[in-house]
């Protein structure tokens, strides 16, 4: 049974309450036919990031429209982008997740990484990275994936994965594959469940692309 905007709305309130990665005072919450409205101001992108992750975490919610602006400094002053890019690009060389092949360009607080990777977490974890450094306004990850040549059937690598991940219905779930490609559909119980299944389909080597077409239904 869906809940009532009303009560989804507050749910999500009470989850980013709790949620110490994320400060609640500026943001507002509110509901229509099951998608979440969050609105308001955030001090980092990686705040904003997990604002909508604590959001899909609640019961009932279907979509999430992300509206958070981020406002980083009390002054709301914007660092010059020469600065920001030269911290993004220390902490990405810290990061021994990151490739020494991924770069960054930063225009008007707006980050943009580019490059290339072997693998979709090493392209999420730059992400992470530059989204936590402070004036950054924005994220783009335009890293480009250059796994090596995987000889086996990648749809058949990816059905076995899902069968094993306890965390999945396999049944529910159906998978195309056209030249590193992947196409992800059918329903699952939760955003938990979604991601789940992403992350199986990025986990099998010779993926550059998963196509999410998935819908979480309650």
């Amino acid at each position: 049974m869906r809940k009532k905007d009303e009560d989804l709305a507050s749910f999500v309130m009470d989850e980013l309450i709790l949620d110490p990665r994320v400060d609640h005072a500026a943001i507002g919450v509110s509901a229509d036919n099951a998608m979440v409205i969050l609105r308001g101001t955030v001090g980092t992108f990686r705040e904003k990031r997990e604002a909508e992750r604590a959001a899909k975490r609640v019961h009932g919610v279907e979509l999430v429209n992300n509206e958070l602006q981020v406002r980083p400094l009390l002054n709301h002053e914007v660092r010059e982008d020469a600065e920001l890019r030269g911290d993004v690009l220390q902490a990405l060389m810290l990061d021994s997740l990151v490739p020494p092949t991924v770069d960054a360009d930063v225009r008007g607080g707006c980050v943009t990484l580019t490059g290339t990777a072997e693998w979709q977490y090493q392209r999420d974890e730059a992400e992470l990275v530059a989204s936590n450094i402070v004036g950054a306004l924005h994220v783009v990850d335009e890293v480009t994936l250059t796994p090596t040549p995987y000889k086996g059937d990648v749809k058949d690598a990816i059905g076995r994965a899902f069968e094993r991940n306890a965390k999945l219905d396999a049944q529910h779930l159906m998978v195309t594959t056209s030249k590193g490609t992947v196409t992800l559909k059918g329903k699952v119980g939760s955003w938990a469940e979604h991601d789940e299944a992403l992350n199986a389909a990025w986990s099998v080597p010779g993926v550059t692309r998963v196509e999410d077409r998935l819908t979480v239904t309650y």
